[in-house]
């Protein structure tokens, strides 16, 4: 089994913890990217550690406290006790000031670095995944460094830029533990379908003059990105991520505007998007892209983690520690290295994973 600790009960923890029963009891291999990276299937993880500081899920019961508010996320399966406890974190910067409100932070005593560490070590925490919300900065940063100082992995899910900062890269290199990140993509979301759109303008020969990704939602992530000093980081990764299929990255960025754009209640966990792209082809003739694009935010990224996680434990199974660039390039919008292709980043892994002895299922192939 892979033992998973969980930051931030949120919308993601919910549908990811509902996921692994779903798959578990018999959900089969469908909608997965990978039914089996190396030994593990997405039954064989098992959450055993949650942290968060909401009044509403501190010292309740995981399988109770991912339907407490402000959650949206439906019940989708029938759910067993878990066994785990939701216990208190670190507040920090995790909780914006427009946000008090919604998350309700509890008065609870918070642990230290050292307490968290031992909580990890005790339980024997694989992987520690980071799923608070977008701009706490200090917050993601105290728990990457209270699971290095375990020996346990990292997934870093926001746009926080962690993998992809060599100090993190050679901290849990010398912890004995892998990290990936940073800001998870969706299995088909906004930022995929913008890259792979970008990628085939680049491929077949023309260039991008100007484009945008429009974002809204109805859930507390959308909510809480309307605080602006909040986005940096995060409309950094979604731009950069865009930009990085065209021949000259930095100078593309200039082109490409990518962002959380607004906030509309009533729809819940679904996100529009919005995507516009303005290109010139042959003869320098326009081509112009118009797509909407509306998906369950957090399906997207519960997709993807399922995988995340698994790849986390085969590394660290391996001996593969610190942060290598070709495991988080296929599943994270501001990996170590930026990657022109998914599918290429996706290859990558295949091929380095089989030089470990790794199989994959289903191989894809291009």
């Amino acid at each position: 089994m892979i033992r998973v600790g969980i930051v931030g009960v949120g919308n993601i923890a919910s549908m990811f913890v509902q996921s692994i029963h779903y798959y578990r009891s018999g959900g089969g291999s469908n909608g997965l990217i990978h039914s089996r990276i190396g030994r593990y299937g997405v039954g064989d993880i098992e959450v055993v550690y949650a942290v968060d500081i909401s009044r509403h899920k501190v010292g309740k019961e995981l399988t109770e406290a991912i339907f407490q508010p402000p959650n949206q996320v439906p019940k989708l399966v029938d759910l067993s006790d878990s066994g785990v406890i939701v216990r208190m974190g670190r507040v920090l910067d995790g909780v914006a000031d427009n946000m008090v409100e919604d998350f309700s932070p509890s008065n609870l005593p918070e642990p230290t670095a050292e307490d968290l560490a031992k909580d990890l070590e005790d339980l024997g925490v694989d992987v520690l995944v980071n799923l608070l919300p977008v701009g706490s900065s200090k917050a993601a940063r105290f728990y990457a460094e209270a699971a290095a100082m375990a020996g346990t992995s990292f997934v870093n899910c926001i746009p926080e830029f962690i993998a992809s900062d060599d100090g993190y890269n050679r901290l849990y290199e010398s912890r004995r533990a892998t990290l990936l990140g940073d800001d998870i993509k969706g299995q088909l979301g906004a930022t995929i379908v913008h890259r792979a759109l970008a990628r085939l303008i680049s491929m077949r020969g023309g260039e991008i003059v100007e484009s945008y990704q429009l974002n809204v939602g109805g859930n507390t992530d959308f909510k809480n990105m309307l605080e602006q000093s909040r986005l940096h980081s995060k409309k950094l990764s979604k731009s950069l991520a865009v930009a990085s299929t065209q021949p000259d990255p930095y100078d593309a960025l200039n082109r490409v505007f990518a962002g959380p754009n607004g906030y509309i209640p009533f729809l819940g966990n679904i996100k529009v998007s919005y995507i516009y792209i303005k290109a010139l082809g042959f003869m320098g003739l326009p081509v112009t892209f118009d797509i909407k694009l509306v998906v369950d935010d957090k399906a997207m990224a519960s997709s993807v983690l399922v995988d995340a996680v698994r790849l986390a434990k085969v590394l660290k199974d391996l001996g593969v520690y610190g942060a290598p660039p070709w495991a988080s390039a296929p599943y994270f919008k501001h990996p170590p290295n930026l990657v022109r292709s998914d599918e290429e980043a996706l290859n990558e892994l295949y091929v380095r994973l089989e030089e470990y002895g790794v199989k994959v299922e289903p191989k894809h192939t291009f």
